[in-house]
């Protein structure tokens, strides 16, 4: 039988003959041989936000490239060999068992599974693998500050900064708004290459100075006077501290306990049908 493609007027025309069935005026938009494309599937798909214009032509292509696709389908239906139909119904049959028993076990691990990662659990993975953590990069701890060259109480901050108590920390602190830019927080590791990047003035050539502990650094560029403090260094190769892969740890025994999760999940639910008479294997 010919193909042959109907396509009313949007939300608002319909059609009929002899040997097809009516079409619900609100739902039909257009047709297919016997398949049949509504008012909710386009409604699904059309974006907000369009204009009158936009949205007829949106719905102009959706309708013809669907219609275009039934056709296709329609086609391969008759064409293909039953083999291949088979195979490709076998496809979408475990496809979409796929789809629902993902579904759900994702349900009952989200609800389920324990995320919270103690400090002895994380500890224990990370004395058991601390050669996995070796170091592709170079971290330092440190703290800068970027002033003005010509700051008249320049010594002083100075002075502050590089002694650093817990006086000098809240007084830095209670002026940064005054520095173009700064970081005061020196426990944290950060990645050397980072820096580099936030900080302009450094360089090839003085990039090695951020690499010596206690070192204090000072550099001068168009946008002032950097003030940088080393605390700590760790350089490629090292094991990285527990600090800095603990959200790795976390997740990797997270993921660990999710694996184990479902496979308990996969035995309970069998046993249980088991039980209930709902699965049974024939000898």
């Amino acid at each position: 039988m010919r193909k042959t493609i109907y396509i009313f007027a949007l939300f608002s025309l319909v059609w009929s003959c002899d040997y097809f069935k009516p079409v619900p005026l609100e739902e039909a938009i257009a047709r297919v041989d016997d398949v049949f494309l509504y008012t909710k599937d386009l409604k699904k798909v059309l974006p907000d936000n369009l204009s009158k214009s936009d949205s007829a032509i949106f719905a102009n292509n959706f309708i013809t490239k669907w219609a275009t696709q039934q056709l296709f389908v329609q086609n391969a239906q008759v064409n293909l060999s039953d083999a291949k139909l088979d195979k490709f119904d076998r496809l979408i049959k475990q496809y979409k068992n796929d789809l629902y028993s993902k579904a759900y076990v994702e349900a009952l691990v989200a609800k389920n599974l324990d995320t919270v990662v103690s400090n002895t659990e994380a500890v224990s993975y990370y004395d058991a693998n601390r050669e996995a953590f070796k170091l592709n990069e170079d971290l330092i701890k440190f703290r800068y500050i970027n002033v003005e060259a010509n700051r008249l109480d320049l010594e002083k901050v100075k002075t502050k900064f590089k002694r650093f108590n817990s006086k000098d920390k809240k007084e830095l602190d209670s002026i940064s708004i005054q520095f173009k830019s700064y970081s005061l927080k020196d426990s944290v590791w950060i990645r050397v290459d980072q820096v580099i990047k936030k900080i302009e003035a450094v360089g090839i050539d003085n990039r090695n100075d951020l690499l010596k502990k206690s070192n204090f650094i000072q550099l001068k560029d168009s946008l002032g006077l950097y003030l940088m403090q080393i605390n700590d260094v760790l350089l490629r190769n090292d094991t990285a501290p527990l600090e800095y892969v603990r959200p790795t740890i976390n997740q990797i025994v997270i993921n660990k306990r999710k694996l184990e999760l479902i496979k308990q999940l996969e035995k309970d639910i069998t046993k249980d049908a088991i039980k209930n008479e709902q699965f049974e294997i024939y000898n």
